[in-house]
């Protein structure tokens, strides 16, 4: 009987660190098919962020780096620029890149940088405990909200896909989620143009990946879903943002 369901050989066997429900997998999972479908293992390098994808390296079996908080497109940029015929590219969380990496994802962006960003936003601190995060969206609780965000005191979320789109560089910039089959068969599509535009040296490119984190949501992986589907969704559109044609 012919198989119907095989790892991708870009991923490895590591048991996996994350939370029962979190999406970190499915993410993993979707990079790691597209680039055994290019056919781009042996030349690929990622970037690690500082956060709950922190141990992203252990999950992939081709050659990863780990970069200082928020510091991953600089790490990309260099290696890019040092080697243009790897495939580069940075895996990062809404703190990552939103909050302290916020400088770092702008200017690499703006400068039109010919490497690929897969960004996690579940709009919350996940490995520190579910702290506000720049994309915790307004009134939503977490541990440093419990009444909800105050737009007033702290400002509105930023919406990073609409933020880089904005830039007048050429790039690919598109949000979509993994909450349900229809959506992961969308972002997998999104995230092999990224990596394909990448291929053809055409411009930088971001896709934004609305995600869950059930642990600190203080929900069941299941409630988790439908709460991201309800309150994230309608907040954070789905769609290209942003194409080099």
């Amino acid at each position: 009987m012919a198989k119907t369901y095989r790892k991708p050989e870009a991923l490895s066997d590591q048991h996996t660190h994350y939370c029962p429900g979190c999406t970190h997998g499915i993410i993993h999972r979707l990079v790691a098919e597209v680039i055994d479908e290019l056919g781009i293992r042996g030349r690929t390098v990622g970037i690690a962020p500082v956060g709950c994808a922190v141990l992203a390296y252990n999950y992939f079996t081709f050659d990863f780096q780990e970069a200082a908080h928020g510091r991953a497109p600089a790490m990309a940029t260099g290696i890019k620029r040092v080697r243009p015929d790897l495939i580069v590219f940075t895996y990062q969380g809404d703190g990552d890149l939103a909050s302290i990496g916020m400088g770092e994802i702008i200017h690499a962006a703006n400068r039109g940088e010919k490497f690929t960003t897969i960004f996690v936003n579940n709009a919350v601190y996940g490995m520190t405990g579910g702290q506000m995060a720049p994309t915790t969206m307004p009134d939503q609780r977490t541990t440093t909200s419990p009444l909800g965000r105050n737009v007033e005191d702290v400002g509105m979320p930023i919406k990073m896909a609409e933020l880089l789109a904005a830039l007048e560089t050429t790039g690919y910039i598109t949000r979509q989620t993994v909450l349900k089959p229809k959506y992961i068969v969308k972002a997998k599509k999104a995230i092999k143009k990224a990596f394909t535009y990448q291929l053809e040296g055409r411009c930088f490119s971001l896709v934004e990946v609305v995600s869950t984190c059930p642990t600190n949501w203080g929900l069941t992986p299941l409630e988790a879903l439908k709460w991201a589907e309800d309150i994230m969704l309608p907040y954070y559109k789905l769609g290209e943002y942003k194409t080099p044609e």
